[in-house]
């Protein structure tokens, strides 16, 4: 009877022991499930705040640009500025490109003055090298100068968050080089107006022409594009007529005439030279050297003068 009782005594101890294990066992484990679940929750809460954050800075950045450019939608003319002579508009824009304002986002259409530069970045050239970079592409376009030679160019949209304000702008070559560059977006006018004040200007210029002593000429020569103002003022002494020659384009670097080389007498707008003629009875041949092209190009011309137009 005792070693019964004893027996049983061991059985119930060891039951004991096997269901207190057993508990603690199931106790670690809920414990383990509910730390996991509080750290996926946490995790997916601060990845939600990050990425609400981010769509706020973007959105906030996007409403910063719409207010900097602070242009209604629509097409513009306007300057496009580098900080050197080797990355610049294509001679035959002066310097400007086609700015587009479209829902707070722009881009300005430039067009280069040649196909050399491959690509562009908005940033740094070091930044540009990375991957996923986005780089600008080109598109081929064909320009025609004042002397009616026409040739192909790279153009570029770049897009514009400020005006008035320099912005980096990297640039890629033909020889695999990113270079960095400075530029600047400035002075936009609406499309439709663009011209409107040169129009202007070369009415005043005409109408002050008529007042002085001019004469009148004729351009021959090249492709047939290019002209000079006419009538032209002169000033004659001792034979000598000195014509005040205007080209149409600010392009034009030297004259050669009669074996001398004579270089323009302005700094801005279209070229102007003071050259003295011997006589104006008969056509005279001239070259004339533009830079308006990727290399310059001495043309020749033949200017014919009126005589009988002197003084009228």
């Amino acid at each position: 009877m005792k070693k019964l009782i004893n027996k049983l005594g061991v059985t119930l101890c060891i039951a004991a022991l096997v269901t207190v294990s057993g508990c603690g066992k199931k106790d670690t484990t809920e414990k383990a499930s509910v730390t996991e679940a509080i750290t996926t929750e946490a995790a997916t809460t601060e990845a939600e705040k990050d990425k609400a954050e981010t769509e706020a800075a973007e959105s906030t950045e996007a409403s910063e640009s719409a207010a900097k450019l602070d242009l209604p939608d629509g097409d513009y003319i306007a300057d496009f500025e580098t900080d050197s002579t080797m990355f610049r508009i294509n001679d035959t824009l002066d310097g400007k490109g086609k700015l587009t304002v479209k829902d707070g986002k722009a881009f300005i259409h430039i067009v280069m003055p040649s196909t050399k530069i491959q690509q562009l970045f908005v940033g740094l050239a070091e930044d540009a090298k990375k991957d996923g970079a986005e780089l600008i592409d080109h598109t081929v376009e064909s320009v025609t100068y004042d002397d009616g030679l026409t040739e192909d160019a790279n153009a570029f949209d770049v897009p514009v968050t400020v005006l008035d304000e320099e912005f980096d702008l990297a640039l890629i070559g033909e020889k695999g080089k990113w270079y960095d560059h400075k530029v600047k977006v400035t002075n936009p006018v609406p499309a439709a107006d663009a011209g409107s004040d040169d129009a202007g200007s070369s009415n005043e210029e005409a109408s002050s022409e008529e007042s002085t002593q001019t004469i009148a000429l004729s351009l021959e020569g090249g492709s047939g594009k290019a002209s000079i103002t006419s009538p032209a003022e002169y000033k004659e002494e001792g034979g000598i007529y000195t014509v005040r020659l205007e080209w149409s384009s600010p392009h034009y670097d030297y004259m050669i005439v009669d074996g001398e080389k004579y270089e323009p007498v302005n700094t801005d707008g279209n070229s102007v030279f003071e050259i003295p003629f011997k006589s104006i009875d008969a056509p005279v041949t001239v070259i004339a050297d533009t830079t308006a092209m990727s290399t310059p190009h001495e043309i020749e011309y033949i200017i014919t003068f009126d005589a009988s137009s002197i003084g009228k």
